[in-house]
């Protein structure tokens, strides 16, 4: 994904609506999920996480091993649609581990789950910019395939689920899942939080190996640019169980303030860096943030959410994450090119301080109390 900017050049795409093109590429995939993850997250309260898992992988392998293949710009945007279609196995994951886990030690057990989605977040653009500088960004495409695939049979014969299919007649309806929350104030807040994590994420992702360039890299870019987008995924991955198990003992809405203000100061640094290495030592330490949030924002979700719904709270979740996605490119790609790239990070920073404000107004009341803590 850090590379999409330099293949969409690759396809023939014209200079200036590459930043344009890139977003798509980034939001399209990611609105397609979010419309239709609801749909999914009913059919996996009935019928089981791993089926869901199964489903999503297979797909995947084929619409992201295919974008090796497309002649232009628009098969690509394309086959993301698709992808974003059929996606959802780390949702699909989260949601089988909370259901699964002890509530008092869900912090714990999703900062693990973190810990292998920021590995590979950390291994997947080192390992693409490494290929891409020396066998093509197409090579890229089909390697993901072939890994996706793995995931696919590694699923089927090592993942397990103690789930019993529920009868239509029997299931709960999404209205009776909400009903059962306690508090809806707080539901809501979390949800717009992980939509705001995902456009401070996403918008700066579109333009990052061009802010790269823009800094003065004119060698191996992909490789550094690889290198720059795996220090946060090294960092994240270091720190998610210990600050999963951090956010069980001092109370997982606490940690989620602080790892919101952390990523806000994060961002307003990299917006002043003036070399590669700088912005490579930030994200680093940008990644320590982003090992606090979303396993906090879980963890607070399963903590509110009764069992027999609980796919469907994370899919709704999921599809505000994705709405995020859709909406940080276009941030990101109309900012850089009225106002600069180092803008983008302003603009970020500004994003991630509204949200901060906001969810400590919304938390502040029920800081004593014992449910959420």
């Amino acid at each position: 994904m850090p590379f999409m900017a330099l293949y969409v050049e690759e396809l023939g795409a014209p200079k200036s609506k590459v930043e344009w093109y890139a977003g798509l590429a980034v939001s399209l995939s990611a609105l397609a999920s979010a419309l239709v993850a609801p749909v999914w997250g009913r059919l996996a309260d009935r019928y089981g996480r791993k089926p869901m898992m199964i489903r999503a992988s297979l797909v995947m392998t084929f619409t992201m091993g295919g974008l090796a293949f497309v002649p232009n710009v628009f098969w690509l945007l394309a086959l993301r649609i698709l992808n974003g279609v059929f996606a959802g196995y780390v949702p699909n994951s989260t949601a089988l581990i909370a259901s699964q886990a002890p509530k008092h030690r869900s912090g714990y057990a999703l900062g693990t789950l973190a810990t292998g989605v920021t590995a590979g977040s950390l291994i997947g653009p080192l390992m693409g910019g490494v290929l891409a500088e020396f066998l093509g960004i197409r090579q890229v495409f089909l390697l993901v395939g072939a890994i996706l695939l793995i995931c696919s049979l590694m699923t089927v014969f090592y993942v397990k689920e103690d789930f019993q299919v529920v009868e239509k007649s029997e299931a709960l309806t999404t209205r009776e899942v909400f009903s059962r929350v306690k508090d809806k104030q707080i539901l809501l807040g979390l949800f717009v939080t992980s939509m705001i994590i995902q456009i401070s994420a996403q918008s700066v992702a579109p333009i990052l190996s061009l802010y790269i360039r823009h800094l003065g890299q004119r060698e191996n870019l992909m490789f550094v640019a690889g290198l720059i987008v795996s220090a946060m995924g090294f960092s994240s991955m270091l720190s998610s169980s210990f600050l999963g198990k951090i956010g069980d003992k001092i109370g997982n809405h606490r940690l989620l303030l602080l790892a919101l203000f952390y990523s806000f100061s994060m961002y307003l640094l990299c917006a002043v860096a003036q070399t590669p290495l700088q912005l490579g030592i930030l994200r680093f330490l940008y990644g320590f943030g982003t090992g606090a949030l979303m396993p906090s924002i879980n963890s607070l979700l399963t903590k509110m959410t009764p069992r027999e719904g609980i796919s469907r709270i994370f899919s709704y979740n999921q599809m505000f994450s994705n709405f995020g996605q859709v909406i940080g490119p276009f941030v990101g790609s109309a900012v850089a090119i009225g106002l600069g790239y180092r803008s983008v990070f302003y603009t970020t920073s500004f994003i991630v301080f509204t949200n901060l404000l906001w969810s400590f107004i919304t938390l502040k009341k029920y800081i004593r109390v014992k449910e959420i803590v």
